[in-house]
């Protein structure tokens, strides 16, 4: 597996087809794929935080990580993003999963949890219908 350079459509391209509960993200600042050979088996779309109360200008955030299921695919995505991020002056990367989910790969990749975060979908003006699971999430950061 090699980390390699990607466009943001191919990125999208991707996510849009294997991405389990949500749609690609409108723009970035750098997304990175993983590829086996020719063939991608992942990708990340890296951004500013959601949370506008993060949205310091050192606080990089993990948008989207989607794999095809290739065992520590996920690890290596996260890395990259992190060595990345860094390279780039952040000071701190941050990304959210569904309350179900376990977290392995965040904490191969030494994250931390910082517990649950957020609500269950957007609110007011923000809440276009959106079809994503109706559940919490949980916040983890990694201190670059």
């Amino acid at each position: 597996m090699e980390i390699k350079p990607i466009t943001f459509r191919t990125v999208c391209d991707f996510v849009a087809r294997n991405h389990r509960h949500h749609k690609p993200t409108v723009g970035c600042k750098f997304c990175v794929g993983l590829y086996e050979g020719e063939k991608l088996i992942g990708c990340a779309i890296c951004g500013r935080p959601i949370s506008r109360h993060l949205d310091d200008g050192l606080t990089c955030e993990i948008n989207r990580l989607c794999t095809d299921g290739t065992r520590n695919a996920c690890s290596m995505l996260y890395g990259a993003c992190c060595r990345i991020a860094k390279e780039m002056g952040y000071k701190l990367i941050i990304t959210y999963i569904l309350e179900s989910e376990n977290g392995a790969s965040l904490k191969a990749s030494n994250f931390v949890c910082d517990g649950e975060a957020g609500g269950k979908h957007w609110t007011g003006v923000r809440n276009r219908g959106q079809d994503i699971p109706n559940e919490m999430k949980t916040r983890w950061h990694s201190d670059l």
